[in-house]
């Protein structure tokens, strides 16, 4: 049960950093009784069809049985919705709320685009494109923290908000990543503020128990990119 008896149902898969997101986020926000359901990605289950019939996709979050879809979606629902529970997530200030709405947009549309293109692309060149932009955008990125924290632990100051949360839910698969592609996204040489803020991040009481294994991020990494290369495989 949720702040104030309402019933909350968050529906994931255990390797999604997009779930891991809104945990983070229901942690920070001091709610922890929700129930989770772990769902199966290949036989996707009725309720999560019916409830995102549009995309038909995790994280989804029933607040007394109405739907909620899309982690960012989700995490200024959960500020909408609970806001006296735990951490705000958004600032007060609107121009410091639309910074951190831009630069999750940022994290989102350049960071994630390119890094996904380097775990996933067809070919070396593109895979290495796609890790050459995942590093500037984490050099950008750098410059955000230092900007947007003012010399404080997070990128909302004091305690972690939106972009902490936004960021935070890639680290358990930036971690995995150096295994799968030889590649430490978080370099302190290149970017010694965002690892000092990784650190400070994975170790919150909230984080704790939401990022899987990196051996098990490993071994789905893997096993996605053998089921993608197969598929594009010509036939013979």
């Amino acid at each position: 049960m949720a702040p104030g008896g309402d019933e909350l149902k968050l529906l994931g898969a255990w390797p999604s950093p997009f779930l891991h997101r809104v945990r983070l986020a229901l942690h920070l926000k001091g709610i922890t009784n929700y129930e989770y359901v772990e769902e199966d990605l290949t036989n996707k289950s009725d309720l999560l069809l019916a409830s995102n019939p549009v995309h038909k996709k995790i994280p989804v979050l029933l607040h007394s049985g109405r739907p909620v879809c899309e982690s960012l979606v989700i995490l200024q629902y959960l500020e909408d919705a609970f806001p006296g529970a735990g951490n705000a997530l958004l600032p007060a200030d609107p121009y410091d709320r639309a910074v951190a709405r831009f630069w999750v947009a940022y994290a989102d549309d350049i960071f994630f685009a390119a890094w996904i293109k380097s775990l996933m692309g067809m070919t070396e060149d593109e895979k290495a494109a796609g890790t050459t932009g995942a590093l500037a955008a984490l050099q950008t990125l750098e410059g955000a923290f230092g900007e947007c924290s003012k010399g404080k632990p997070f990128f909302a100051g004091d305690e972690p908000g939106y972009m902490d949360v936004a960021l935070g839910g890639y680290l358990g698969w930036m971690r995995a990543y150096e295994v799968v592609a030889g590649v430490n996204l978080l370099d302190a040489g290149r970017t010694p503020l965002l690892v000092a803020w990784a650190e400070r991040f994975a170790g919150l009481d909230a984080a704790k128990g939401v990022f899987p294994e990196v051996d098990q991020i490993v071994q789905f990494a893997k096993a996605l990119q053998a089921r993608t290369a197969a598929s594009a495989a010509p036939n013979n």
